[in-house]
């Protein structure tokens, strides 16, 4: 596929995402790297366009510049208020995250034990009116030791069905940090192997230099 089609095949996913208004927004490709400009009116509208243009085959890296605009006078406080509201409320996130707004814009901070309870305070707040963006800061207690965290990760590739586990080459640091590197053939597979590493109690931070091919 040459870069006239990959772009018009990422426009044609971007119309076919129910989740977004894509009229504002543009699309550009070169070699394989896809830019998104223009506009949307919500956070989460960003957030469907990226995940629709990575949905395309052929696509390997996505440089995102679209813009929130969103008419309103909601303020950074009634955001706050708001997001506090919905962490409260969530089943997944503990109770000692705390956020700050400036803009529109939220920073999570604090510690917890999962990588889903990480991305969990993230989620919940992506829809929520008036948000510009989210910096998710909060950081995953270590608690395993190197050897039980790679045959964790090791045995969880082996029982997925969308990744080829030879492939794949695992590295830990430090009880915590985990480098992959290897080929795969899709995102979508790219996406499960870290969906598995991110599965490991411990993991804090994941160095992902998967190519895709």
């Amino acid at each position: 596929m040459n870069d006239k089609q990959l772009r018009q095949a990422v426009i044609d996913e971007l119309d076919f995402e129910p989740s977004l208004d894509s009229a504002d927004v543009g699309v550009l490709a070169e070699d394989g790297v896809i830019t998104l400009t223009g506009h949307v009116p919500t956070y989460y509208q960003k957030l469907s366009a990226e995940r629709a243009a990575w949905r395309v085959k052929g696509v390997k890296a996505i440089a995102q510049n679209i813009e929130v605009r969103f008419a309103s006078d909601t303020s950074d406080e009634e955001i706050a208020k708001r997001a506090l509201g919905v962490l409260k409320w969530s089943s997944t996130v503990p109770s000692d995250i705390h956020l700050t707004v400036n803009k529109g814009w939220i920073t999570l901070e604090g510690k917890v034990d999962w990588q889903y309870q990480r991305t969990g305070a993230e989620s919940a707040l992506r829809s929520l009116r008036g948000v510009t963006g989210i910096s998710n800061n909060i950081v995953i207690k270590p608690t395993v030791q190197v050897p039980v965290v790679q045959q964790r990760i090791e045995d969880a590739l082996r029982r997925s069905a969308d990744v080829e586990a030879k492939q794949i080459r695992i590295a830990v640091k430090n009880g915590d940090t985990v480098t992959l590197d290897g080929k795969v053939d899709t995102w979508s597979e790219r996406v499960a192997v870290e969906r598995a590493v991110w599965s490991t109690p411990g993991v804090k931070d994941v160095i992902d230099h998967l190519v895709i091919t």
